[in-house]
């Protein structure tokens, strides 16, 4: 993967999260699979990196109410459940791409 590889348009679509990434690929994104992916400190215990987060805790109509683009290497999504502190750097992002695409590579 290019390591200056960007996210160039976020668009919320309900509970679907679209990417345009700068190498043209349209990432597909499912609001509840971004969620259980956070990697923040309250989903992800730092030292065991054992999850915290029960996934049945997460909303089944969950979806992001925003985002914010932080820096040049990640994104922040503001979650109807209010969670708003995970970070997802643009590499991670990239890898759990829903597309059929991506889908189709990782099998």
């Amino acid at each position: 993967m290019n390591a200056n590889l960007a996210a160039e348009k976020v668009e919320i679509d309900g509970q679907r999260i679209l990417i345009e990434w700068s190498d043209g690929h349209q990432g597909v994104y499912e609001a509840k699979h971004l969620r259980i992916s956070c990697g923040c400190a309250e989903c992800i215990e730092e030292w065991s990196n054992r999850k915290l987060l029960d996934p049945a805790t997460v909303p089944a109509d969950i979806r992001a109410e925003d985002h914010l683009m932080v820096g040049k290497y990640a994104v922040q999504f503001l979650w109807s459940d209010t969670h708003y502190t995970g970070i997802y750097p643009f590499d991670v992002l990239r890898k759990l791409c829903q597309c059929d695409e991506c889908e189709e590579s990782r099998e």
